[in-house]
Formats: structure tokens, C-alpha cells, sequence
């Protein structure tokens, strides 16, 4: 295999491709590199599960530098004919089946999506010779965080069949480097939140909760603790990865925002009311 020149985001234009681009994260990591790097092409592939809209991408419709195209990872003909037509330079992989809860109902399909899929795309990534492959994992790869500390080096435990199917797709990721030296990034991010977040995740459930005069579900005691990420910091993480990211490296994406979910209720309920209080000003 003979490999591009080296990534220089400073010259020349780009193509990159972003899985689940119509989803939550993907859907901002596509807004962003829009704007930093307006020469580049994107092209968006996503199946359009039920978390995923293409009216979080609405204000790039009718540029010329976007391309959505609805497709299934897991679909190899589809995949192979993708790069084979598209000369893309840069993979974000960002589609993953993510909700814990699902994970328990429909592990098999998980484990389809998160892993067969991640490697169909790296085959297929490989094949074309791809400059950069950037792998979107998670933290939950550690297993239970309550009161330890993680590093990139820290073993893998995952305790659910979501952070189960994630370790194996970086696994797969990971081989393509040990055997190719293939140029693979891996990151594992905390949890998320932002805008256009689907209501399946703790905050927005419980803002969706509130707003409709319902009570917050809390799971166990409340006292455990989540560190949160806000979406705008991982997607400039991300970029900034691809930049000036080692090859072969995992890097974890985090925040020392930290909170009890019990405290983040309360104060998800006195967001909620302050806000009803000056509608009511108004």
C-alpha cells in the first residue's frame, strides 16, 4: 500500500467523510469544519435511525462543499463504492448505536453496527489509502469510573454491551495500525451534551421532563457522579486531533466539569423555572 503525503491542513483542499454526520455530535463536527475550512468537501453518510435529522444540517443544503448521501456502514458494496467515487482524504467515524439502555435489548445489533461496521469502513478506508482515520470510542471503554482516575493506558473493562461493541471496533482500529501502520487516531470522550442532543441522554430528558411538569427519573441513589463535555469543546478536540494528532495514539477528551446526577436535577429544576419566571415577565 502506498500512502498519501502526509496531512497538512494548511494547503490545499480536503475531502473528508463523517459517519452520523445527521446525528448529534456528527451533526456539529460538520458545522464546525464548514466554517474553519470552507474549501473543503464533506460528505455526510448516515442511515437516519431515529436519533439522527438532516434539519441539524439544514444551513448547508445548497452549498457545494456538502454532500449528504443516506447509507448503511454495515453495507460493504455501499461502503466500497463510497470511497471508491468520493477521493476522501480525512474519515471522522462517528455512527455508533450509543444509548447503555438499548445496549441490553439489542446487544447483537450493536455489536453489528459499532464493531462490523467500524470495520467495514476501515477495510474500505485502508483500501483507498486514506490520509487520515479519526475513530470516535468512548470512556465508558474503562468500565465504572466512580471514585478512579483513567489514562489512555489504563485497561479496557467494559461492563455493558455498548462499551463492549466499542472496545471491539478499537481493537479493529487499532490492528490496522499494528499490522499497516495505517493512520488511525482513537478518542474516548466523556459525556456529551449541547444543543439538538436527542432526549434519550440525561439532560436533555430531564429538561424535556421538566418542561412538561413531570418528575426526573433517577436511577440508584443520585449519587453518582458524571464528568460532562460540551459538544462545541469535543468537536474542537477533534479538529485539533487531526491537525496535530499523533498516528496510532489514543487520546482521551474530557472535561473537570463533574456532578452528582441527583445535584444536576436540581439544578436542571431551577434552570427550568427561571426561565418560566421570565417568560412570564416578559
Amino acid at each position: 500500500m502506498i500512502w498519501k503525503a502526509q496531512l497538512n491542513c494548511s494547503l490545499g483542499r480536503k475531502t473528508v467523510l463523517v459517519t452520523g454526520g445527521a446525528g448529534f455530535i456528527g451533526s456539529h463536527l460538520i458545522m464546525l469544519v464548514a466554517v474553519r475550512y470552507p474549501l473543503w468537501r464533506i460528505v455526510n453518510v448516515d442511515s437516519l435511525d431515529y436519533c439522527s435529522s438532516l434539519k441539524n444540517l439544514k444551513c448547508l443544503e445548497n452549498t457545494r462543499t456538502y454532500t449528504f448521501i443516506q447509507g448503511d456502514i454495515c453495507d460493504r458494496y455501499f461502503i466500497n463504492h463510497l470511497f471508491a467515487s468520493e477521493n476522501i482524504d480525512i474519515v471522522f467515524h462517528c455512527a455508533a448505536q450509543s444509548h447503555v439502555e438499548n445496549s441490553f435489548l439489542y446487544p447483537s445489533e450493536f455489536m453489528h453496527v459499532n464493531a462490523d461496521g467500524t470495520n467495514v469502513l476501515l477495510q474500505a478506508a485502508f483500501e483507498a489509502g486514506v490520509e487520515k482515520f479519526i475513530y470516535m470510542s468512548t470512556d465508558e471503554v474503562y468500565g465504572d469510573s466512580l471514585d478512579k482516575e483513567f489514562d489512555e493506558l489504563s485497561p479496557k473493562r467494559p461492563t455493558n454491551p455498548y462499551s463492549t461493541s466499542k472496545a471491539a471496533a478499537e481493537n479493529l482500529v487499532m490492528s490496522y495500525w499494528e499490522k499497516h501502520k495505517f493512520p488511525i487516531i482513537i478518542t474516548r470522550s466523556s459525556n456529551v451534551y449541547g444543543p439538538r442532543q436527542y432526549h434519550e441522554k440525561v439532560i436533555p430528558k430531564f429538561l424535556l421532563l421538566l418542561q412538561q411538569d413531570q418528575k426526573c427519573t433517577i436511577q440508584g441513589t443520585g449519587l453518582q457522579s458524571r464528568h460532562f463535555l460540551y459538544v462545541e469543546d469535543i468537536t474542537e478536540a477533534l479538529l485539533m486531533l487531526m491537525e496535530r494528532g499523533a498516528l496510532g495514539e489514543i487520546y482521551n477528551i474530557g472535561a473537570n466539569f463533574e456532578i452528582p446526577i441527583i445535584q444536576l436535577a436540581r439544578e436542571l429544576v431551577k434552570v427550568v423555572e427561571d426561565s418560566e419566571m421570565t417568560e412570564k415577565a416578559v
